[in-house]
């Protein structure tokens, strides 16, 4: 498995707007076993998502799907910058079937 956990810096105001754009695009993304987008309860202007994948090629893969291409064309306009990104490889756990 492929993970990926980053932390998205949002222009003030927009974080429900982004995170709704974001969780919009994740149906239907193949190899994808769970997006999590969070709210940072410390920074009403940060979204952290975390991602499992069944490979690194199943998430670059998604980074062509019409649904992933309009989220990064609607949220763009939203996003202040990526100030921490960190990839994993996930072992297992609850959800992961």
């Amino acid at each position: 498995m492929y993970g990926l956990i980053g932390k998205i810096d949002v222009i003030p105001g927009h974080r429900d707007a982004l995170a709704a754009i974001l969780l919009k695009a994740v149906s239907g993304m193949p190899g994808c076993r769970s997006y999590v987008v969070a709210k940072d309860p410390g920074d009403p202007d940060v979204l952290w998502v975390t991602e499992v994948w069944d490979s690194k090629e199943s998430h670059v893969a998604s980074l062509g799907l019409p649904s992933v291409l309009s989220a990064i064309r609607e949220g763009r306009p939203m996003i202040g910058g990526f100030s921490q990104r960190t990839e994993t490889e996930p072992i297992d756990g609850h959800g992961l079937a």
